[in-house]
């Protein structure tokens, strides 16, 4: 049980039958009435956030959340294969359990992160950054800049993002697993 005095950014805890992590916590008091603990919270495994307010002191149950590094081995079917980092222990993940991220994975990736609550598998984070190639690109338009835009490219995992018009097929690039976007060629 933890207290909702000691509430700090990145305290998980079980609340309304779901694991949340806390994004904001302010202690407040007001002049008139007991003080109150105002806080944002994010669901671990929806992503959904959440505004809610707890009574100074109030007791909450927190949540151990166990995080293993592992690296991506293979794809067989609809089943991903990872191994964990430490004990080399390998086992499988179905593409609902990794999320939206499933299409920046590669071969040998090193880095993901997977946290589990009670034994199950509750998220998987990809590195921030992973450097893909790009297999399928429309030729470059010169002097079609105006617009500051650029042009879809489909890179080796699958993934379909926008790139600078000057990337060719064969061009490494680094891009941001969080926003989708192309940050540099490599």
């Amino acid at each position: 049980m933890i207290s909702s005095n000691d509430f700090r950014p990145g305290v998980t805890i079980v609340y309304n039958n779901g694991v949340w992590q806390i994004v904001e916590a302010m202690h407040v008091k007001p002049g008139k009435g007991s003080a109150f603990v105002r806080t944002k919270m994010k669901n671990v495994v929806t992503g959904n956030v959440m505004e809610n307010t707890f009574r100074a002191g109030e007791k909450v149950p927190s949540a151990v959340i166990e995080k293993s590094e592992m690296q991506y081995l293979y794809r067989s079917g609809d089943k991903f294969t990872m191994m964990d980092a430490v004990s080399f222990e390998q086992f499988e993940l179905d593409e609902g359990q990794i999320g939206s991220t499933v299409e920046f994975l590669k071969e040998a990736l090193e880095g993901i992160t997977v946290l589990r609550y009670d034994g199950r598998v509750i998220g998987v984070d990809l590195p921030n950054t992973v450097e893909l190639e790009v297999t399928e690109a429309a030729p470059d338009e010169r002097g079609d800049t105006s617009s500051g835009g650029g042009k879809p490219a489909k890179l080796e995992t699958g993934a379909t993002i926008t790139v600078p018009f000057h990337i060719k097929v064969g061009d490494k690039i680094r891009v941001d697993t969080r926003s989708r976007k192309y940050l540099t060629r490599v």
